[in-house]
């Protein structure tokens, strides 16, 4: 099992199904450190736990553990099954289709903005609305809801007539589905889990921002996906053999033939790389050897 995890983690284009992972993980986790904290009546350890993942109502509670920021989107309630279960549906149908028309790292900033604006909201409401501030007794909020729901309002955004099939209803475009949503989650505003909901609009907000700047060609992700570029360049594996070239006086020839030599391994790394960050993120010599490999 753990190798089929990791295999599914590993394959391109597949930012969604690794947020999934990555939530599932962290909610079995929580769910073995509440259990065996129960059982051995330590629940100081799980309480601890617990604050490492959910982010506090209060501002002054929220700065003594700032990275809750971002953790609270990826854990969820450890009582029960629904909340990661509905969660990650929504973001598997809905991030497969930013995927689709946007790209890998897309996905993973829509997610990772939703969370933070999510957050914003949050700790914005319960800290300057009086209604919200008076109920800020409780120990903190988890969960990827918001950065779910920035995820769907952008694939909604993006193409608003696209239609699912939903059981009981039958078609329906992701517009409607979005829009039903948000109205729920601003109805739950002032609900038992008004915290929850306040985030979600958060989310919503972001995701309609997001790709209606996308697409006057402003993309807000983009610090994100160079953030998390380079962090994974510290662990990719750096070439120790050193190459040097000779000039010869048919240079120009030799290079077009290196061109149109590309190995099937190099044309489905270049197609691979299309597939995450689109062809205009392609070198000129990526794009050279793919077009004379289109010719054979």
């Amino acid at each position: 099992m753990f190798d089929e995890f990791k295999n599914a983690f590993s394959r391109h284009n597949n930012g969604h199904v690794q947020l999934i992972l990555i939530n599932v993980a962290v909610y079995l986790f929580l769910v073995a450190v509440f259990v065996l904290s129960r059982i051995g009546e330590l629940e100081p350890i799980f309480d601890f736990v617990r604050g490492i993942f959910s982010i506090p109502p209060k501002f002054g509670d929220f700065i003594q553990r700032p990275w809750t920021f971002i953790t609270y989107a990826f854990a969820h309630d450890w009582t029960g099954i629904f909340h990661i279960l509905f969660n990650m549906l929504a973001l598997y149908w809905f991030g497969k289709l930013i995927i689709e028309y946007l790209g890998n790292d897309k996905v993973i900033a829509i997610y990772l903005l939703g969370a933070m604006a999510g957050s914003t909201f949050y700790l914005l409401m319960f800290n300057t609305v009086p209604y919200f501030v008076r109920g800020a007794d409780f120990p903190g909020m988890v969960g990827a809801s918001a950065a779910v729901f920035a995820v769907m309002v952008a694939a909604a955004t993006l193409l608003p007539n696209y239609t699912f099939f939903l059981l009981f209803f039958g078609p329906v475009k992701i517009k409607y589905i979005a829009a039903a949503y948000i109205v729920l989650s601003f109805i739950g505003t002032v609900g038992p889990n008004n915290g929850g909901n306040l985030a979600h609009l958060g989310g919503a907000l972001i995701g309609f921002i997001y790709i209606k700047q996308l697409q006057v060609g402003v993309n807000w992700g983009g610090w994100i996906t160079s953030t998390l570029d380079w962090f994974k360049g510290l662990f990719d594996s750096k070439p120790k053999v050193k190459v040097s070239y000779r000039k010869t006086e048919n240079q120009p020839r030799a290079k077009n033939n290196a061109f149109a030599k590309a190995t099937q391994q190099e044309i489905d790394e270049i197609l691979d790389k299309i597939s995450d960050k689109g062809y205009e993120s392609l070198t000129k010599d990526e794009k050279e050897k793919l077009f004379n490999a289109s010719k054979k």
